[in-house]
């Protein structure tokens, strides 16, 4: 990029902002243990299944082994190879495939890699097994479904269980998965979503403030590419009731002017019990009720969910829209409950659940139409310690869309990959080739690659216009329709000039709620409105390039230097001179031995080094009185979010004083941590505050540089306080207790105005007794 400030290059681009996201941090942890090692097989005897290969080598079904040869004949994928599942080379993972193959599916049912009260619901949701099947091999399987016509293997899909079908994915090939892909669809009742030769679109109209105009106008700009036909879903920063009951009314306006309310759904994806609380409270505004959803009892409860609650929402869905989940490879073990097998299983067990749900619905429902259920697999969202490459995210999508599909689901795609990857926007987009001939129900849709408020990239509305015209896909005939009445395309589905034109919908919208006004009026209010949500730093889209399904040139360009800032904020070290020039700074650091660990391997930064462990210990004792508050900063994923003029200094002295006059004392020494994570923070809490006994609670204020994409070089502060028989206990302090105010710079949240809040915050977790704490940890 050239050397142009960063005000100034996001001026250029349109985002300058003023926000402010107070929420929960995200839960991503690593297994604890000692170092892992890849599975090393040695050769099978011809014939043998895996129960004959493991009481040859170990006398007895010894089931850490069982999980290691399930683990090892996956492609290959770092989410594994973190489990300690991952085979060694090439001939052990063929080894554990021909293990595998040879092994029946009754046995796979009968021995159990992990048991729970999920998986005993999958089970009893598993419909029993047509005689053929009981003599059938996981190989046997797999040659029945890739060369029996779709009929015949729909026949048998209810007796497959989710390990079965995890099981058999792992011995197909690319080619092979989208062959099935090709053949097995699950459409959604009165519509052709999920059917063979149509893909959908969720719009994703996310904003970094929740402001409903940035939402709304991102479902205009959406139709005037002819897309949108699935659901309306916004990703919320605020789960508050009265926030997330606004975004609903004001997708559910949209719908209702247009009268397409029986047509698709909105959807605002907070947590399940916000959108019962919200649907009581305005009935009939809430659309499709969605939910985050792991593959284990425990998992599960990281997103505050239960079996027993889950079929009580869905007993409340016997409308048009019944319950959409996302889910996706690597959640389980990065939430700290990887249970001790692979990644493929623990997402199958994930469609398992979700199936239960549909055949609970599908009882519940006999008489009429079936709700609608759907499936988002957001593969790539959370980074490379789960998939490193662009072949491992398209083996994932590959291997998910099969399993959804086999579990009788209509499943769609995230195709997705975080900013600290290795998976470039000419990536993305190639894996965007390679996984659309196995027609998964729907993509997920935005104005460019980039959202504006996950910092993540993801597929665009020009992507979609692409795939439909080189792959010849359609969407809901429904909303085809709509879409020439909307005159974006003409009576042969060719663009109008009023394609790419969100102005046009909007006018379209204003008429059709019966504003009189002239065109050129309120073209005029379209344009000051887009120059605001721009400013917001959220991008519309407008016309296109040389094609049709090619972004405005401009537009593409303004991405395209977002993604070149974001990789090198990245990989920008803290410059030492600059943490030894921030006032009585104590250096420490944590295990990543260098910033391509610390990207690459994330529990790396949570764990201190001896060194560091060692100077916490002295300062510890250099106190006569332990303080109040300890305040720490870490480099995080941006160092250059601290390291820019205007950032770190003023927010630093503005926390002091306010803290000061409240009357809190805090540490005489800032702790600077090279390689920290959130988690590193929590650490240095156990060793300054868990050895003593104090009255009441003390804090740490953790200050660190958050995921880069957005432009704004923001960071967080993270606010954490407990009583020291809390601090005491290893990995007790942690996330669940924790508040953060995210998106500071000078560019957004203004630092001095951020500092005033995370006092603010921190009054009331100080006040916080032992019972509250232990409320917010079950929550």
């Amino acid at each position: 990029m050239e050397a142009i400030s960063r005000k100034h290059f996001l001026i250029q681009m349109g985002l300058m902002s003023t926000a402010t996201l107070l929420f929960s941090g995200c839960n991503f942890i690593g297994d604890d243990g000692e170092p892992l090692k890849r599975v090393q097989l040695q050769p099978a005897k011809k014939g043998e299944d895996i129960f004959a290969y493991l009481q040859r080598n170990q006398g007895k079904i010894d089931t850490d082994l069982y999980r290691k040869i399930i683990g090892a004949a996956n492609a290959f994928k770092e989410g594994d190879l973190t489990l300690g599942l991952a085979a060694a080379d090439d001939a052990s993972r063929a080894t554990a495939r021909e293990l595998l193959g040879n092994t029946k599916i009754a046995s796979i049912d009968k021995h159990l890699i992990f048991q729970d009260a999920l998986y005993d619901l999958v089970r009893e949701t598993t419909a029993t097994a047509p005689p053929e099947l009981e003599s059938f091999s996981i190989l046997d399987l797999k040659t029945f479904i890739l060369e029996q016509a779709e009929a015949e293997v729909k026949r048998i899909m209810p007796a497959l269980s989710s390990d079965v079908i995890g099981c058999v994915v792992k011995l197909m090939s690319n080619d092979e998965l989208i062959l099935v892909g090709q053949k097995v669809f699950n459409p959604l009742a009165g519509s052709q979503i999920g059917s063979k030769g149509y893909l959908s679109a969720r719009v994703q109209p996310n904003s970094p403030t929740d402001n409903t105009d940035d939402i709304i106008w991102q479902v205009f700009d959406a139709w005037s590419y002819a897309v949108g036909d699935l659901v309306l879903g916004t990703n919320p920063v605020s789960s508050d009731p009265v926030s997330v009951a606004k975004i609903e009314a004001a997708l559910y306006d949209i719908l209702t002017t247009f009268e397409l309310e029986d047509t698709l759904s909105n959807c605002v994806l907070s947590h399940i019990d916000v959108q019962a609380e919200v649907e009581a409270k305005h009935p009939g505004t809430t659309g499709i009720w969605f939910q985050s959803l792991a593959g284990t009892v425990a998992a599960n409860k990281t997103f505050d969910v239960s079996l027993d609650k889950m079929q009580e929402y869905t007993r409340q869905r016997n409308g048009r829209y019944g319950l959409y989940a996302e889910t996706g490879q690597g959640a389980d073990f990065t939430n700290g409950h990887g249970s001790g097998f692979d990644m493929v299983l623990h997402e199958s067990r994930k469609y398992g659940f979700v199936r239960a749900l549909q055949e609970q619905l599908k009882a519940q429902n006999q008489e009429g139409a079936q709700p609608w259920v759907h499936v988002n697999d957001v593969a790539g969202f959370i980074g490379p310690e789960v998939f490193k490459t662009k072949e491992q995210l398209v083996r994932c999508c590959l291997e998910d869309t099969v399993m959804g599909k086999l579990h009788g689901l209509t499943i769609g795609l995230d195709i997705c990959s975080t900013l600290h990857m290795d998976v470039s926007l000419e990536d993305l987009s190639w894996c965007i080739e390679q996984v659309m001939p196995a027609n998964p129900a729907y993509l997920m849709a935005l104005p460019t690659k980039n959202d504006p408020m996950l910092s993540y990239l993801t597929t665009s509305f020009a992507d979609h216009v692409r795939i439909r015209e080189k792959f010849g896909y359609k969407i809901n005939d429904a909303m085809w329709e709509f879409f020439k009445k909307l005159e974006v395309i003409d009576a042969e589905g060719k663009p109008t000039a009023h394609f790419g034109d969100p102005k046009w919908v909007y006018y379209k919208f204003k008429q059709a709620q019966g504003d009189t006004r002239s065109k050129s009026e309120i073209y005029q209010e379209a344009e000051n409105t887009l120059k605001e949500i721009r400013d917001r730093g959220v991008a519309i889209a407008e016309g296109f390039g040389e094609h049709v399904w090619d972004l405005d040139p401009a537009l593409e360009a303004e991405v395209k230097k977002l993604y070149e800032d974001a990789k090198e904020s990245l990989w920008t070290p803290m410059d030492a001179s600059f943490a030894a020039s921030i006032a009585q700074a104590l250096l420490i650091k944590t295990r990543s031995e260098d910033r391509k660990d610390y990207v690459y391997h994330p529990e790396s930064g949570e764990e201190l080094s001896f060194d560091a462990t060692r100077k916490l210990k002295e300062l510890r004792q250099s106190w006569n009185q332990i303080p109040d508050v300890q305040i720490i900063i870490s480099d995080g994923l941006n160092a250059r979010a601290l390291m820019d003029d205007g950032h770190l200094l003023p927010f630093l002295n503005t926390l002091k004083d306010q803290l000061h006059n409240e009357g809190y004392t805090t540490s005489a020494k800032n702790l600077v941590i090279t390689h920290g994570r959130v988690r590193a923070g929590y650490a240095c809490g156990e060793h300054l505050f868990g050895a003593d006994n104090f009255a009441g609670n003390k804090a740490i204020v953790h200050i660190i540089g958050e995921r880069p994409g957005s432009g704004h070089h923001n960071f967080s502060a993270y606010l954490t306080a407990a009583p020291a028989a809390s601090w005491s206990k290893k990995r007790w302090v942690d996330h669940d207790i924790s508040r953060v105010v995210s998106g500071i710079s000078d560019t957004a949240l203004q630092p001095e105005e951020a500092a005033k809040q995370t006092v603010a915050i921190l009054k009331t977790l100080l006040a916080k007794d032992v019972k509250e704490l232990e409320a917010m940890k079950s929550a």
